[in-house]
């Protein structure tokens, strides 16, 4: 628990702190790992490679949770320090969804360096459909794949502006939601690795559907990658 009796992802203070570290830690991160399948798998066509990213998400997810619900099930291990293993893993796992993110927008040719752009960009994909009600007005001015327009249309005033409404939501929603499933994991007997392991798969499965609606078709080619700060040639 944390000090306000809150379980460590329905703090609203825990959750935003921890989505600045996962922005900070994984858009490097994400940028080098698609380079690196890249070289290592050179004839791998974008959509090849998403497969992967989207198995590597599933995988890692779906192990930590399922780990972090057997450590807590251990009987020498208390009540408070298994919600904050299962914390910790909220830390976990939030930065494995912005990684995966910012690696599939890098697969789509789109590379995002402005860290409010990465904000909108992760917090909206993981808020899935409530990104629309949130932010209706943006919604309709993007269209039905938005994520390139928060790269090359959208004002980075009018970002500033949404990612207010956007980060009171993503406590709101993805920070409660997040909350019962620690919450979940500390069950004992061993069911809290089942229900860790299968909700990290869940809401892994729904943030990979939330990213095809971002960003929509996966392209047939490798080209220019487009920034935030202007074209770069991929080498």
């Amino acid at each position: 628990m944390t000090n306000d009796g809150l379980t460590p992802a329905a703090n609203p203070t825990f959750v935003l702190r921890a989505l600045e570290k996962a922005l900070t830690l994984q858009a490097p991160l994400a940028q080098a790992h698609v380079a690196r399948l890249r070289r290592k798998s050179p004839e791998a066509s974008p959509r090849e490679i998403l497969r992967r990213l989207n198995t590597e998400f599933r995988t890692s997810t779906v192990s930590t949770g399922a780990g972090v619900g057997a450590a807590a099930a251990a009987p020498a291990v208390g009540t408070g320090v298994a919600i904050s293993l299962a914390g910790g893993e909220f830390v976990t796992f939030l930065g494995a969804s912005a990684f995966y993110v910012l690696a599939r927008s890098e697969v789509y040719g789109m590379r995002v360096t402005d860290v409010e752009r990465q904000r909108f960009l992760v917090t909206a994909v993981l808020l899935g459909r409530n990104m629309s009600s949130a932010i209706p007005t943006v919604a309709e001015r993007t269209g039905k794949h938005w994520a390139r327009a928060v790269i090359k249309t959208i004002p980075r005033e009018s970002i500033l502006r949404v990612n207010k409404v956007l980060g009171r939501n993503f406590v709101t929603k993805y920070g409660t939601k997040q909350g019962a499933i620690v919450l979940g994991k500390v069950v004992p007997f061993g069911i809290g690795a089942l229900i860790g392991g299968g909700m990290n798969g869940l809401v892994s499965h729904g943030i990979i559907r939330s990213s095809d609606r971002a960003f929509g078709p996966v392209p047939a080619l490798w080209g220019p990658i487009d920034t935030d700060e202007g074209d770069v040639q991929l080498s």
